[in-house]
């Protein structure tokens, strides 16, 4: 169960430094104001409120997200049809999750589908994977019980036995093209002919780039993606959003009907 404010909590805890440094940036203009003529001394409040703006338009917008949307409540779920083809009626249904390193959803699987086997999987590499956040949340937070480490490039299941893979604000974290398309090969190995993959993401888009700033382009583009799916043999059989910053991917296998 998540905690109130828990996300944008964490987006704190986690990116502390970046915080400190915008707190130490506005200090330092506010005392070099005093050595500046009055035409420089504007500019420099324009500087000091544009900081502390979007500042607060990023915490506003992540409280926002993954605080107050519908985003870790799953209710999207039923927009992607996923029960439609059957693919939670196997016995037993094998469900995949896979993280970057920081596990927020397997909790929330295992409850929306308490009768299906999940396998959770970290392919989390600290010298692939650099964002000093993510090495902060594996000391704050424990793994999901049984989570098995993994490498981009192998998934340790047999070909064609997994109904369906969720990838949470995870596959952004492989900066790497060939990297990224390999890992999505792997999925298209493990899943069933029948099965989807459920990928959500922010996108290097208008919307986060207002929200963001420059934090933006940490996520990739939509071209890029649409790249890395077409490449790993996969369509997009349906994409919505969960508010104009999240969009979720629903892949299915070229030649399956959706």
């Amino acid at each position: 169960m998540r905690k109130p404010y828990q996300g944008v909590l964490n987006i704190i805890r986690f990116n502390w430094h970046f915080y400190v440094l915008a707190t130490v940036a506005v200090f330092m203009i506010f005392f070099l104001k005093n050595f500046l003529s009055n035409p420089i001394k504007c500019l420099a409040d324009v500087l000091c409120l544009g900081i502390v703006l979007t500042t607060f338009v990023s915490l506003y917008v992540s409280c926002y997200i993954y605080d107050v949307s519908d985003l870790y409540k799953l209710t999207w779920l039923e927009q992607l049809k996923i029960q439609s083809k059957g693919v939670l009626q196997y016995a037993p249904t094998t469900i995949v999750n896979i993280n970057a390193g920081f596990d927020e959803t397997s909790v929330l699987l295992e409850n929306k589908y308490p009768n299906s086997e999940l396998l959770v999987f970290d392919f989390y590499d600290p010298i692939r994977h650099t964002e000093i956040s993510i090495q902060r949340a594996r000391k704050a937070y424990p793994p999901y019980p049984n989570t098995e480490k993994i490498t981009t490039n192998k998934i340790p299941l047999p070909n064609s036995s997994v109904d369906i893979v969720f990838l949470t604000l995870a596959a952004h974290e492989i900066r790497e093209t060939n990297e990224r398309i390999v890992f999505f090969n792997e999925v298209h190995r493990i899943l069933r002919d029948e099965g989807c993959v459920i990928v959500t993401e922010h996108l290097r888009d208008l919307p986060n780039f207002l929200a963001f700033n420059i934090g933006f382009f940490h996520f990739h583009s939509v071209k890029t993606w649409d790249n890395t799916f077409q490449s790993a043999h996969f369509k997009v059989s349906k994409k919505i959003k969960v508010t104009l910053f999240v969009n979720i991917f629903k892949l299915e296998k070229h030649g399956t009907a959706s």
